[in-house]
């Protein structure tokens, strides 16, 4: 009797997680968040699709995970407070002409809207951009200040999708320079 043996895939939980993530990057990158379904998710992963649940939550949940292996502003950081606003500012002007290389990112940014979406973009932004560079700050108001040099990335970001890139000019790191100065300074 010649029974064909199947050998099962071991138990693995980090490895199956690692998986979904995987899937889940390569899909949302590739479709967005709204086009991408969890059954799509689970499928790509060679997963059940009640681990995705079971790991993540939910989509969003997974979508959040997802985020938070996305590279950060962490490297504008480094050096402390002086010259952040001109690191800030050539960064921000970089942020005129190109997008964000991560297809993740991009994502990010075409489904802003999305109900889903907001509540995991507000935590992205919070944990990635206004905590780190709050703690960056001293004096009163840190967190208001924060919160406006976040809007002028935000803006141009916004700007660039409406109108197109543009390239920066050293003028207009010059202008970003004072103006992120003046939502840093105490």
């Amino acid at each position: 009797m010649n029974a064909e043996v199947t050998r099962a895939r071991p138990r693995d939980r980090a490895a199956t997680r690692e998986r979904i993530l995987q899937a889940a990057r390569t899909l949302f990158g590739e479709q967005g968040y709204e086009r991408v379904t969890v059954r799509m998710i689970a499928a790509a992963a060679d997963s059940n699709i009640a681990l995705v649940g079971r790991y993540f939550g939910s989509k969003a949940g997974l979508f959040g995970a997802v985020l938070q292996g996305e590279p950060t502003f962490s490297a504008l950081f480094e050096g402390g407070t002086e010259g952040l606003a001109r690191r800030l500012a050539e960064y921000a002007a970089e942020r005129m002409q190109h997008p964000p290389d991560s297809p993740i990112l991009r994502a990010l940014e075409r489904s802003a809207g999305h109900p889903e979406v907001q509540g995991v973009a507000r935590e992205r932004l919070v944990t990635a951009v206004l905590n780190p560079l709050e703690a960056q700050l001293s004096g009163p108001d840190a967190q208001s200040r924060a919160r406006m040099a976040a809007a002028v990335f935000l803006g141009i970001g916004a700007t660039r999708r409406r109108l197109g890139p543009q390239p920066p000019t050293a003028a207009d790191v010059d202008r970003l320079t004072k103006v992120f100065e003046a939502c840093l300074a105490e």
